[in-house]
């Protein structure tokens, strides 16, 4: 058979039928083994975070992923001919160097192991890192990621975390919602307290169990200081203290309570 040759190939070893067959093997693998391995990831996520949770079925995932791609590049490079034994040792010398170039990762690895073990939070759920508070998108080896309010992406690593306050807003299925009031002293603390608690009796979102309180904080120069405090479904805060806001200063207006401003 007569040598054919392109740009100095060589295209008939290039094409032989050995090489043809390590090409087919590796283009199966490749082109039938990404998409069960991503289906086996979505199935495996979706499973576990409906029996467990979403952080678990996140981390389940991702478990699943990286070890069967590692899997399936290992069959593409074993097809190919290359062999693992360089590989390991020019990666183990790697990871040597790394590792003592990477101080903060591993310090984040290990906080994060903590964060999954301890599960202060979860995705989902809403948190206050210093001035920072938004909701759990993911809990990753070296970081956790938050969507705030007003939908900007936080990253903050996991050894600043540990390190930190964190404050879960959404742990627990209800929360206490405290108003602080400032009236005058001439006002009748019986009647203001009666108002009060009738106006959380009317709203339909506020709990009456626990009983929603007020209780006389504190005393101003001009004012007596209240706190009003409610319960609520963590779900309906927002629109519980804003309609509560509104009926106090509509009712306070009706019953001229003064209230003190700037205290």
């Amino acid at each position: 058979m007569e040598n054919l040759s392109f740009l100095g190939l060589d295209l008939t070893r290039l094409l032989s039928p050995e090489k043809l067959a390590v090409l087919i093997r590796v283009l199966f693998l490749v082109g039938v083994g990404l998409p069960l391995l991503g289906i086996l990831t979505r199935t495996v996520r979706s499973y576990v975070t409906k029996s467990y949770t979403a952080q678990r079925g996140m981390i389940a995932g991702k478990l699943v992923f990286y070890g069967g791609f590692a899997i399936l590049a290992v069959s593409v490079m074993n097809e190919l001919g290359f062999s693992l034994a360089p590989l390991l040792g020019a990666a183990g010398i790697v990871g040597i160097a790394v590792g003592f170039a990477s101080q903060t990762s591993v310090s984040n690895i290990i906080s994060g192991l903590f964060l999954i073990t301890e599960q202060p939070f979860v995705v989902g759920d809403t948190i206050i890192v210093g001035n920072t508070q938004g909701t759990v998108l993911s809990i990753d080896m070296l970081s956790i990621k938050l969507r705030t309010s007003d939908n900007q992406y936080v990253r903050i690593p996991n050894e600043s975390i540990i390190r930190s306050q964190v404050i879960n807003v959404t742990r627990f299925p209800i929360r206490r919602l405290d108003l602080h009031l400032t009236v005058a002293y001439k006002e009748n603390m019986s009647e203001v307290r009666r108002l009060l608690i009738e106006i959380a009796a009317r709203n339909p979102d506020a709990l009456q169990n626990p009983p929603p309180m007020v209780i006389v904080s504190g005393f101003g120069s001009s004012s007596v200081d209240l706190l009003f405090a409610i319960w609520v479904e963590r779900s309906e805060f927002l629109k519980v203290k804003d309609n509560i806001q509104e009926e106090i200063k509509a009712r306070f207006e009706q019953e001229g309570i003064e209230v003190i401003r700037g205290q």
